[in-house]
């Protein structure tokens, strides 16, 4: 029996130890983290709390290997997370998110000051301590995680724990302080949640930028005898004939050589926005049910899953001459994309093709239309890219400043993301695969900050120092949010589901976005949420590191 003794019990390094101590912290900090309280969970974020009990109780790891664990599992999550929000980190900084983007900032300048105001006017003068509570109070475990490889780099390894410590005292409130702001600005402006549903489903302007299919007459005699690449040079927009109904009752898949007639009948899709400018001129909106009139011409979804193909424009393809083909649109990451000659393919990008059945099966064969290909992970990019995050990482950016094993690999996975395709690497990995490498790099990491905090856990927290860390953790949570909010909806009249996603996705907090689009069943707090996070997250991990170096 004293082998079980010796595995299970406290104070023993070996390996077959540690490795049980892990798997039983992740393993009921997950299931621990299922738990709600009022429609809310705490999430993975439970396994730091399970890891600090045990460390508590006397649970041990190896200080080199604790470091390594807890190192590596940061650098997967940093770089799952950026591979995620990379694609949409440059899209975020486009007209319709620039307002929501400037007020995220906005919060997180104003947690920073109110931070250094607790700094130099309060009474804790411990940054360190400031910064793990900042942490917590915004729910940002990224930026936990840049701020106590910074104080590593500056030879304090101890303040990590200290770190860990005001993150664990303040994450709790940190959620509720999210939700609780939600209400107060709700309260402020009388809002009525069906109110804001009805006006969103009444505002077509997210609408205007998906793809729209539009059925026109051509009536217009000065359009008699023009191809539709002349059409393009009147209408000077993003569309595609998809499909022409000649006079004599033929459907036909259109070319830019192909002449329009009076009486002919197009499918055309576009940008809603631009309809009015087909009815100008072409003619008028036809009722026709393209789908019931028996003809060779089809339409399928065509998935590219060859490397060879990623980042290759897609007017590359010559669908028309090559394969008589029509592509309407191409969806990525669940998002529909109006088809034009110049936007690049990725890896698992679905694109709409319309004509015959023979022809998209050629199609299909050369893009690799394999599913079961995009279920094996691109290990190599993975790898290539932590390499280059480290080394970005390293580099000395003036005034001892460093990105650090958070920062580094978080820029190369945006990067990577967004422009890998130039150095034919792939990016593309399953929301599976991710999910899993993110997860598991998650409860890697705070278990081994939660063992290691917690043997002066309780003794930090639970006095008048840390009853200040509560108070203050849920001041920086709290005051931010409401100035924001309050300046969202008073001055800039955005919709009461949006500033839900805003205040959600700029303290990078999946409990308060899971509670906003439960207590709304509308998807517009995911969509705001979704428009701020790749730049929050980024800024989030710059602001708590910048902290550390410049005033510890």
């Amino acid at each position: 029996m004293d082998w079980i003794i010796e595995l299970l019990g406290p104070g023993s390094t070996a390996i077959a130890s540690t490795l049980v101590l892990y798997s039983f912290v992740i393993a009921a900090g997950i299931y621990l983290g299922k738990i709600k309280i009022a429609g809310v969970s705490l999430g993975v974020t439970f396994v730091l709390f399970v890891g600090i009990l045990m460390g508590h109780f006397g649970y041990v790891v190896d200080g080199s290997t604790l470091k390594f664990v807890r190192e590596f599992g940061l650098i997967l999550f940093i770089f799952a997370i950026g591979l995620q929000v990379g694609p949409g980190f440059f899209a975020s900084f486009k007209k319709g998110g620039m307002k929501l983007n400037g007020l995220a900032v906005m919060a997180i300048g104003l947690n920073v000051l109110i931070v250094l105001g607790i700094y130099f006017w309060g009474n804790i003068k411990d940054i360190s301590a400031l910064v793990g509570v900042m942490s917590g109070a915004v729910t940002n475990t990224p930026g936990l995680a840049a701020a106590q490889q910074a104080v590593a780099e500056l030879g304090s390894p101890d303040k990590a724990n200290v770190m860990a410590q005001g993150y664990a005292a303040a994450y709790p409130l940190g959620v509720v302080g999210i939700i609780a702001a939600m209400l107060i600005i709700k309260a402020i402006f009388k809002v009525k949640t069906e109110n804001e549903i009805k006006e969103l489903e009444n505002d077509h302007d997210a609408a205007m930028l998906a793809p729209y299919m539009l059925t026109v007459k051509v009536t217009n005699q000065l359009v008699d005898g023009r191809t539709i690449l002349s059409l393009h040079d009147v209408i000077q927009c993003n569309f595609v004939v998809s499909r022409q109904k000649t006079a004599d009752e033929k459907i036909i898949i259109p070319t830019s050589r192909t002449e329009l007639h009076v009486g002919d009948i197009l499918l055309i899709v576009c940008s809603a926005q631009d309809a009015d400018r087909f009815h100008a001129v072409l003619g008028p909106d036809v009722e026709m049910d393209w789908n019931s009139i028996p003809t060779p011409v089809v339409s399928r979804r065509i998935l590219v899953t060859k490397s060879e193909f990623n980042g290759v424009p897609l007017g590359s393809l010559r669908l028309h001459n090559g394969y008589q083909l029509n592509c309407t649109r191409v969806n990525r990451a669940g998002v529909d994309l109006v088809s034009s000659p110049n936007l690049r393919l990725q890896m698992g990008d679905r694109i709409t093709v319309v004509g015959k059945l023979e022809d998209i099966d050629r199609l299909a064969e050369r893009l690799g239309n394999s599913m079961k290909r995009l279920n094996q992970p691109n290990l190599i990019t993975i790898f290539v890219g932590i390499i280059f995050g480290i080394i970005l990482g390293c580099v000395d950016l003036g005034f001892g400043m460093k990105l650090g094993l958070a920062g580094g690999p978080l820029v190369v996975a945006i990067l990577l993301s967004r422009f890998g395709y130039k150095f034919k690497l792939i990016t593309y990995t399953s929301s599976s695969a991710s999910m899993m490498l993110r997860e598991l790099g998650i409860c890697l990491f705070l278990a081994s900050v939660g063992i290691a905090a917690g043997k002066d856990f309780a003794s930090a927290v639970f006095n008048a120092t840390g009853m200040w860390w509560v108070i203050w953790g849920f001041i920086i949570t709290v005051v931010p949010l409401l100035v924001v909010g309050c300046i969202a909806r008073g001055r800039d009249r955005i919709n009461f589901l949006s500033i839900m996603g805003l205040c959600s996705g700029s303290y990078t907090d999946p409990p308060a976005l899971a509670y906003a689009n439960n207590s709304t069943g509308n998807d517009a707090p995911a969509v705001a949420y979704s428009t701020v996070y790749p730049l929050t997250m980024f800024l989030r991990v710059v602001a708590a590191q910048a902290l550390i170096l410049c005033l510890a």
